[in-house]
């Protein structure tokens, strides 16, 4: 599968356990995610520039925000969020079909 389209046909999982300096690691969700009690963050895109980020509100249940994207220079910002709300902006800086590092 092309990284591109293997972009939009994923939801990706942040693995935390994964991370590193370099940045926060996300894996597809069918992949090997470990389990979890704390909530993990999910990140999905649609060719439209439109996109899902799916994180853990107060309570630990997830909460859906509506977001964008944009690539530039081979980097995907995307930024989630309303005027009334805070903003939160992550930056993809690598991609492949099996993981993104995001910052």
């Amino acid at each position: 599968m092309s990284t591109t389209r293997a972009l939009f046909e994923t939801t990706w999982v942040h693995v935390f356990e994964e991370d590193g300096a370099e940045g926060a690691v996300y894996r597809p969700e069918d992949g090997e995610v470990p389990l979890s009690r704390r909530p993990r963050q999910r990140l999905s895109f649609s060719p439209d520039g439109s996109a899902r980020l799916v994180v853990g509100g107060p309570d630990d249940r997830l909460q859906e925000l509506a977001a964008h994207w944009t690539e530039e220079a081979g980097e995907i910002t995307v930024t989630a969020g309303s005027a009334g709300a805070s903003l939160r902006t992550l930056h993809v800086r690598v991609k492949s079909s099996d993981r993104l590092l995001v910052r």
